[in-house]
């Protein structure tokens, strides 16, 4: 997978949810996963011919685990200085209220929020206005079905909504690039290995095995919930 070929996809939804406008400051949020990290590159390489010119700060939320990778944060650095994008660690106790305090059996939906408010924190106290998270097109369809199977709501993330506390914009410009073209792209990148002791054992990853016995399912799903000629989620999302 070529930059070239991530960013057809990526570039046609940042125009059709009008992402980005001139003057933006943008945050991406670097986990230091394959996601993340192509966002950043994607994000960078559509910087060089987009029509609207932004500004971009890479940020990791150190979430506080034992042992954090410091050769794999020196690496992302080092990344993030090679391809001319500043970069900031912002230090947390996350991990410690998730699984230490609370005891979180299935911490992703509160450890999601808990690095966006985070994230979202440190833009408004930086200047910036629009925070950029690595979500694709598998995401988009494993939320819509943990909300139906664990909450009974037809619902999933949009592709761009404003976080109405710090008045800071969400933009997810990967809805969509599919997980395995990620996946294949990010094999050049320095990504790092998931610290969580809750990776591989959740229900989104249950969701995630679900969705492989089920040929075709996820284009299906994602044109139900995309198509404007179909059973549209985002229909209130002005496009341009």
């Amino acid at each position: 997978m070529t930059i070239q070929q991530i960013l057809s996809p990526f570039r046609r939804a940042v125009t059709d949810y009008n992402m980005i406008e001139g003057g933006d400051k943008i945050i991406v949020g670097v986990s230091g996963g394959k996601d993340s990290l192509t966002l950043l590159t994607a994000l960078k390489a559509y910087q060089r011919f987009s029509p609207q010119e932004f500004e971009l700060m890479g940020v990791t939320i150190d979430m506080g685990f034992k042992g954090r990778d410091e050769r794999g944060l020196a690496a992302i650095k080092e990344y993030c200085q090679s391809i001319d994008v500043d970069f900031q660690v912002i230090p947390t106790d996350i991990a410690y209220i998730i699984f230490d305090i609370r005891k979180e059996k299935n911490p992703c939906s509160l450890c999601s929020k808990m690095r966006r408010g985070a994230l979202c924190d440190f833009a408004r106290k930086m200047g910036f206005n629009k925070l950029a998270l690595g979500h694709h097109a598998d995401d988009l369809i494993e939320t819509f079905l943990l909300s139906a199977f664990c909450e009974g709501r037809l619902s999933t993330f949009l592709p761009v909504s404003r976080m109405d506390r710090t008045g800071v914009t969400v933009i997810r410009p990967m809805i969509y690039l599919w997980e395995k073209d990620i996946s294949s792209f990010a094999r050049q990148l320095p990504v790092l290995s998931n610290p969580c002791p809750a990776n591989n054992n959740t229900k989104r990853e249950y969701v995630k095995n679900l969705l492989r016995d089920i040929p075709q399912a996820k284009n299906r799903l994602f044109s139900a919930i995309i198509s404007p000629d179909r059973y549209n989620l985002y229909d209130k999302v002005k496009r341009n």
